[in-house]
């Protein structure tokens, strides 16, 4: 940018990392106990669940990735947004009721490792190290994908040095997750969440404006190429011009649809669900939730479309049109408040992932295996250790740059396979077993990782399926395949319907309210 409209940006990014700090000083005073540091004491209202979890889910792949996807590929790529649309409702729907009341009744568990242990009478730790393992090495590669993306987006817009913006982006959210936790995180949500709606509604707007509408749109897109328009083919883009690119038939279709199953499985997003106050505020939450990611996913989605028309000449890296639609289209100040919600939605995914990562290692293995009697303030200062700890691990694998972000694009499928198949029986088949937790979560994540390399073996029978599907069915049948056949049910009835007598007689007076309340609150 050049300085006279690069000052006013840089003033708007000051002044929205103050605020963020603030909140952490803020939230220290209110943060009392590991508990409060790991999911803030399960108080969140409606608004913050919602705005913390959809914040958590996005990051910068909002306003990079997603609108790269639309302006390459044309208004085709937009069955990943059907996709995850009806996957947030589903979870919302599904998934947080249960969760926030088993993981409570689960011995108060903090992480998913510590529920899945509890839930199937685990003791002998295999299930809590082989999740936790899973959530700790993905993790902090995703957080050192957040601080290469933070990195990168401060040399673009400001010019300086990618280690530089890397360094501050990285130091800022260590300081307000260090200060106050898992409230300071998800109060930054709030901020962050609102920006990223903002800036997804209001650019589209403003450029179609300066467009003269939508018909105008549609025919400028139309004459590029009228497979950009076409929502059962893509285009492609290459050397700055269009052209058809192909049906995406039904694997096409199937594998972006796919990108929803992965919010079965995201630590992140669920411990969004685990921390909310009550049952009871979920329906509310939900609405918000759902209604943010329709019109943010829609406005992202017409950011690309609009880059086609608009941007002459064209960019030459898609992920770039946010950026270049902004520097065209608004004045310096508002610019700046449009690029602060960029970093808003690479810094508010990184710091939950920050959390989730520390909060295991303290949870998960320290006292789980090193001192189960440890007292809140030695917890406490584990968790700050633990995010100093994966702070720097992620900031040096940051540096190196590259390879990282390769190994990212599989995590969101590999979360979702390996964990998703697994919750979701745990929360509603009552005879689920350990055998069949521990045969889905390996499963999920092996089948994620070699299906790049095994799928192209397969020569003629080549699918070209998004990962994501494969390993969800594979975890799916793997679960209920050893969940039938290895092991027996927990003695302890979680639904309602004991797998056993002596389950029956025990927890018969506390499966009814269990089953009282969720149908109470899933409304």
């Amino acid at each position: 940018m050049e300085p006279q409209t690069a000052a006013p940006a840089m003033m708007v990014f000051g002044i929205f990392i103050i605020v963020m700090i603030i909140i952490g000083i803020w939230a220290y005073w209110e943060t009392h106990g590991f508990a409060e540091f790991a999911l803030g004491g399960r108080r969140l209202n409606s608004l913050v669940t919602a705005l913390s979890a959809e914040a958590s889910d996005m990051s910068g792949w909002l306003f990079l990735g997603l609108p790269g996807a639309v302006y390459a590929e044309g208004i085709g790529a937009i069955w990943i947004v059907v996709g995850l649309i009806i996957g947030t409702y589903l979870n919302w729907r599904f998934m947080a009721p249960r969760l926030r009341t088993y993981t409570e009744l689960a011995n108060n568990s903090v992480t998913l490792s510590a529920y899945l242990e509890e839930r199937f009478e685990d003791r002998s730790g295999i299930l809590r190290i082989l999740s936790a393992t899973v959530t700790v090495v993905f993790f902090t590669l995703y957080v050192a994908s957040g601080f290469v993306a933070g990195g990168l987006l401060f040399h673009q817009i400001f010019g300086v040095g990618f280690a530089f913006g890397l360094t501050v982006i990285a130091g800022v959210m260590v300081v307000y997750s260090l200060l106050g936790g898992f409230r300071a995180v998800s109060t930054t949500h709030v901020v962050q969440g609102t920006l990223m709606l903002v800036a997804a509604c209001v650019l589209p707007l403003v450029v179609i404006g300066h467009l003269d509408g939508l018909c105008a749109l549609r025919q400028a897109i139309a004459d590029k190429s009228p497979a950009l328009l076409d929502m059962g083919a893509k285009a492609a883009f290459a050397d700055g011009r269009w052209s058809a690119g192909g049906p995406l038939g039904f694997t096409g279709v199937s594998s972006l649809l796919a990108w929803g199953l992965g919010y079965f499985g995201q630590p992140h997003i669920l411990a969004r669900f685990m921390a909310v106050r009550s049952a009871h505020a979920i329906p509310v939450a939900r609405r918000i939730g759902v209604s943010w990611v329709v019109l943010s996913l829609t406005g992202a989605s017409l950011v690309g479309l609009l880059g086609i028309a608009a941007l002459h000449p064209p960019v030459g890296d898609p992920e770039t049109v946010f950026i270049e639609l902004v520097k065209q289209s608004v004045d310096p100040w508002f610019a700046g408040v449009l690029f602060v919600a960029v970093l808003a939605a690479i810094k508010s995914t990184a710091d939950s992932q920050l959390l989730v990562t520390a909060t295991s290692l303290t949870e998960d293995f320290f006292r789980a295996f090193r001192n189960r009697r440890a007292s809140d303030a030695t917890l406490v200062t584990v968790a700050h250790a633990a995010v100093l700890g994966v702070a720097l691990v992620a900031y040096v694998i940051a540096l190196d740059g590259g390879t990282v972000l390769d190994i990212v694009a599989h995590a969101w499928a590999g979360f979702g396979a390996a964990f998703g198949p697994v919750l979701l029986l745990s929360l509603y088949w009552p005879r689920m077993t350990k055998a069949g937790a521990t045969a889905g979560i390996v499963t999920g994540a092996l089948t994620v990782a070699v299906w790049k390399h095994l799928d192209p073996l397969l020569g003629p029978f080549r699918t070209g399926v998004y990962e994501m599907v494969p390993g969800v069915l594979a975890a799916t049948a793997a679960a209920l395949l050893f969940g039938t056949f290895v092991g027996r049910p927990p003695r302890r009835s979680w639904t309602g319907d004991a797998p056993g007598r002596a389950a029956a007689d025990t927890d018969r007076h506390r499966a009814r309210p269990v089953r009282k309340r969720l149908r109470k609150h899933s409304g």
